[in-house]
């Protein structure tokens, strides 16, 4: 989470729950990259052992996180996050949300179809009303790519970075080349949904990441993060994604 995110959004078993206290914010952070002890915890977030305890006690009361003990000591004990990310609060993005309305427009008058378009209008213009809706779209591609990943035909990171790149053309998605080395990526030109975006600052295809990562995770049985580091959305021509084992 960024320093100007005001609020967060996150899905429990018992629903959704919007939080925006800092302190528990920062909490929820350093458990989105691991487990960490109750000492790790006042280290890392640099407060006081009774103010991070009283914000753990509200956190496992709203089910967001569970505390749990080491299977070889049960004195010992940690804490993991219960929750998905479903969006952040960040500032209204509006002038680029009306350039893409006018854009539609435009494109809608040359005799395009609206129902290509209509996925944009929706994640722009949660953008337009101050949410940003990363997460789950990027927790949505991963589910799609778990469903899809066994239709693929390939076993080995190599053959299936291939095998996406056909995916992608074949599904009007955009032009995909793949960048061979340690960590291999995807450089896709010609994007589906953020070729006509203007820079504004930050990534905008957490979906085809999610999607990425689902089909490697679930054809090679191992978790992967796909991460995009460049896009139109932050100045660039093309979009890339690094691939890379978790």
């Amino acid at each position: 989470m960024e320093k100007d995110r005001a609020t967060a959004i996150l899905s429990t078993d018992n629903g959704m729950v919007a939080l925006d206290s800092p302190v528990k914010l920062k909490i929820l952070k350093l458990l989105s990259n691991g487990t960490a002890s109750f000492d790790e915890l006042v280290e890392k977030s640099k407060k006081a052992k009774s103010t991070i305890s009283v914000h753990l006690h509200d956190l496992e009361e709203l089910n967001l996180i569970q505390e749990k003990t080491f299977p070889d000591d049960k004195r010992k004990k940690y804490f993991v996050l219960n929750a998905l990310y479903l969006a952040y609060s960040e500032l209204p993005l509006r002038n680029q949300y009306n350039r893409h309305l006018d854009y539609i427009a435009a494109s809608i008058s040359n005799g395009d179809p609206l129902k290509e378009k209509l996925f944009c209008s929706f994640r722009f213009g949660m953008e337009a009303y101050g949410i940003d809706p990363r997460p789950i779209l990027k927790k949505m591609g991963n589910d799609l790519g778990t469903k899809i990943g066994p239709g693929f035909k390939s076993n080995n990171c190599e053959d299936i970075l291939n095998e996406l790149s056909f995916f992608w053309e074949n599904h009007k998605l955009g032009d995909m080349t793949i960048i061979e080395g340690r960590k291999p990526a995807l450089l896709v030109y010609n994007c589906h949904h953020c070729s006509k975006m203007p820079n504004v600052g930050k990534t905008l295809c957490s979906m085809d990441e999610g999607i990425m990562e689902g089909v490697f995770s679930s054809k090679l049985k191992q978790a992967y993060n796909v991460r995009e580091t460049e896009c139109h959305g932050t100045g660039y021509r093309h979009c890339k994604f690094v691939v890379e084992e978790k």
